[in-house]
């Protein structure tokens, strides 16, 4: 498959071809990032860079992977892209240091509103593309798991731990803001 092929393919959204590629073929590329870029002990799971390089690659209909010119090779240029992607965001490591849970179950059973707003956080998870950070997401707010407990079962630091959260905040609020259904305009 030559570049042009692998980018229509990664376009069209072909799921064998993209977890080939991202999963297979990436792998040494993203690894020797990671291996690199690593700051204060606070490094990228593989999963989530792959996470966010597609996020970033297909965002606004694929604009960014529409730009590659074929001048230099996909992997090369995906590099560059990885790269300044890597460092635009090595220092956004936001430190979490309250002990206050996002979603107080107590508060919200009394009023009224908990199931309804839990079934709103369901739904709006459900959406989100990517899985893990759905399922951190969950347990920290509906499940009401500590950050220490959830970076024991992720099997991550809590410093990559407070990044992921971060993200999956992040792509919640976006999911929240373009779900025309229930929020409207």
């Amino acid at each position: 498959m030559d570049d042009r092929d692998l980018v229509e393919a990664l376009l069209r959204r072909d799921r064998f071809v993209t977890q080939l590629f991202f999963y297979r073929n990436c792998r040494p590329l993203f690894q020797s990032l990671i291996q690199r870029f690593g700051k204060d002990g606070v490094r990228w799971e593989y999963d989530e860079l792959v996470s966010e390089v597609y996020m970033l690659l297909m965002e606004d209909e694929g604009r960014r992977l529409r730009s590659f010119t074929f001048k230099s090779s996909f992997y090369q240029w995906l590099k560059v892209v990885t790269l300044r992607m890597m460092m635009a965001k090595r220092d956004d490591v936001i430190e979490d240091v309250s002990q206050t849970s996002l979603y107080k179950q107590d508060e919200a059973v009394e009023t009224g509103t908990g199931e309804e707003a839990r079934a709103d956080l369901e739904r709006l998870l459900t959406k989100m593309p990517n899985r893990r950070y759905a399922e951190v997401v969950r347990k920290l707010t509906i499940e009401g798991y500590e950050m220490e407990e959830l970076a024991r079962e992720l099997d991550v630091n809590i410093a990559n731990l407070y990044n992921i959260k971060r993200r999956a905040m992040a792509q919640l609020t976006h999911v929240a803001l373009s779900d025309k259904k229930k929020y409207g305009n």
